[in-house]
């Protein structure tokens, strides 16, 4: 009798729960049942952009995990990438390293990604020797891939820290907005009125219109980043700097155009429906990283 009781409230329980869908999904409006491709992207950049501002001001921690995850996940799609084009990395060291690198800048300062640079180099050389189908290209790949994913973008640390609370995330968070304003401004004004190639064999879609309402977008945050309290810059520095971090956010985008060219990729992976890849979501922010991170640090913005 028990048995047959607990099988009847197991079809009851799964009955109600199949209401509740049906009822979920009548009350659903029409367009969000079969959501565009634009929907999708927005969706999907929404909870990527907001995930990102939580962690960048939250602390130096959430920074941190931040920056951990997203070398990770990068570093997996290069290597993944590299495979279909005949290569063969070491994806659990260099994925390790790529992830450690912020962790070792962190800790240790620029010392740090020296440290980790030194390890890997030293772990890289012994899978050579050992591992007889291994090549001097793929120990090439496997450094790079780290090198690409993890050490440049541990460069947010260094800006991260160079101030007290919030105002090293609010810093870095106005990095973050320039990079994600050159993206957008190029693509906005490049869609409509793009006519010029920029890089046709690279990248087709790109144009110099675009490219120049990119470079615009990013000199209005690097502008905005000078009114943050206890960075000393002044407005042309500002506009100067914004440009030269604009050009290294459209070369870092080329270079991984470049890549999923090479080796048959439309997108990094699948992780960012719409998008594609993580990868194709922070190819700008690698370079940009690390420019910001020294002209903030030379140019005397920043106490190090």
């Amino acid at each position: 009798m028990s048995d047959r009781t607990d099988a009847e409230l197991a079809a009851a329980e799964r009955s109600r729960k199949e209401r509740l869908k049906e009822f979920a999904q009548d009350k659903t409006p029409k367009k969000l049942k079969n959501p565009t491709n634009f929907q999708v992207r927005f969706r999907t950049g929404f909870i990527y952009i907001a995930v990102s501002v939580v962690c960048i001001l939250v602390s130096e921690w959430t920074t941190l995990a931040l920056l951990v995850a997203m070398a990770g996940i990068t570093a997996g799609e290069f290597y993944y990438m590299l495979r279909a084009d005949a290569k063969l990395p070491n994806e659990m060291l260099g994925i390790v390293a790529a992830m450690l690198y912020p962790v070792g800048v962190f800790f240790l300062g620029i010392e740090g990604a020296l440290y980790v640079s030194l390890a890997l180099l030293l772990a890289l050389i012994v899978w050579y020797v050992f591992w007889m189908r291994a090549r001097v290209p793929d120990v090439g790949v496997s450094f790079f891939g780290a090198a690409y994913c993890g050490m440049l973008l541990s460069s947010i640390i260094v800006v991260r820290q160079s101030l007290e609370a919030p105002w090293g995330g609010v810093l870095v968070l106005g990095i973050f907005l320039s990079v994600w304003a050159n993206d957008s401004f190029a693509y906005l004004v490049g869609s409509k009125f793009g006519k010029h190639k920029l890089a046709p064999r690279t990248s087709p879609k790109k144009s110099w219109e675009g490219f120049l309402a990119g470079l615009a977008g990013s000199a209005v945050f690097w502008c905005l980043m000078t009114l943050v309290p206890g960075v000393v810059m002044s407005i042309p520095q500002a506009i100067v700097f914004g440009v030269i971090s604009g050009l290294m956010g459209v070369l870092g985008d080329l270079a991984e155009s470049r890549i999923k060219r090479n080796s048959g990729f439309k997108d990094s992976g699948t992780i960012m429906p719409g998008h594609g890849g993580l990868l194709d979501r922070c190819d700008s922010l690698f370079l940009v990283a690390v420019t910001s991170a020294i002209l903030l640090v030379v140019g005397g913005c920043i106490p190090y």
